[in-house]
């Protein structure tokens, strides 16, 4: 039941944030620049300064070294998860726009946003050190190759026209930060408490923002967007019962021995809802944005009922 009432108060949390985007955008109170600039804003500031206090906040060069075990389990899942969601994009022949939201849907999760507040919730500050295991995996998975397959699946390009190299897409900013924050952590560089508090004060409109994104783009869309289509259906038994049993079958023949409460953690994080930055991403590479939206809301509200269930599994 605590499980049940954590993921509902977390998921109302969410819904009214994104109902305040659609409620200020249908009034004609954000403008038509508004959804750029707060793009922009997110994605080239305040995510990569998010992700750089995250990781020196909750790591150490011990933690990380002691979790390496951990962490090969979980980049397993992400591998296989990986191959599974692109099969299932050429089987049922997923439309050009919606390929990299079907795969990053697929695999990679809102960790941060929803995973850890939830995390802390069931299993305590206990299990922070498990959740990290993940977190650091999905944070690699999303900005070191989920990008990419957004980025190749722009419907505007001309397939064959022959392009320059971008070392902007081979090093999105959130990757950037993640490097970065690598570095200093493995230093033991300091970061003086007056940077980390503004770069922590930045980093927190990420959240609110990308949801505030999210309302806007329903709003442009209008509510009847919010729909169970076949594409949408797939996406969400991948993120809901494919990635978890992934998870699952990993620890369940190779974890022999792992504390429960990590194994929990991590079968837990594996189906959190899917990223709320990814309308954002898939708008920059002129992607299904409606699709993208479509699928976020519609999981976020689902992890109500897929919490409860896999309390009881694990």
């Amino acid at each position: 039941m605590n499980a049940f009432i954590t993921s509902v108060q977390s998921v109302v949390e969410i819904v009214l944030i994104i109902a305040l985007g659609y409620i200020l955008r249908r009034s004609g109170k954000l403008s038509d620049s508004f959804k750029g600039n707060i793009s922009y804003l997110i994605m080239n500031i305040a995510l990569p300064l998010s992700i750089f206090v995250s990781v020196l906040r909750y790591l150490t060069r011990g933690r990380l070294v002691s979790l390496s075990g951990g962490l090969l389990f979980a980049a397993a899942s992400f591998f296989l998860g990986y191959v599974i969601a692109y099969l299932l994009t050429k089987i049922f022949r997923i439309r050009a726009g919606r390929r990299g939201t079907f795969i990053n849907m697929f695999v990679n999760a809102n960790t941060i946003f929803i995973g850890l507040p939830l995390n802390l919730a069931l299993f305590g500050s206990k299990s922070m050190p498990y959740f990290l295991i993940y977190y650091v995996m999905n944070t690699i998975s999303t900005w070191a190759i989920g990008v990419f397959f957004i980025s190749a699946d722009d419907p505007t390009k001309d397939k064959g026209t022959k392009t320059s190299f971008n070392w902007k897409k081979l090093l999105p900013m959130p990757l950037v930060g993640f490097l970065f924050s690598l570095v200093f952590l493995l230093l033991a560089i300091p970061v003086p408490a007056w940077i980390d508090t503004t770069f922590s004060t930045v980093g927190g409109i990420v959240t609110p923002m990308s949801l505030i994104y999210i309302g806007i783009v329903l709003a442009d869309a209008g509510l009847k967007s919010i729909h169970f289509d076949r594409d949408s259906v797939l996406v969400l038994i991948g993120r809901f019962i494919i990635a978890p049993a992934l998870m699952i079958g990993i620890l369940h023949l190779f974890a022999v021995g792992m504390p429960s409460l990590e194994s929990s953690t991590l079968i837990i994080q594996s189906a959190a809802p899917g990223l709320a930055v990814l309308p954002i991403l898939v708008g920059q590479s002129h992607g299904d944005v409606e699709y993208a939206t479509n699928v976020v809301t519609t999981s976020t509200v689902l992890f109500i009922i897929v919490v409860p269930i896999l309390m009881q599994l694990v």
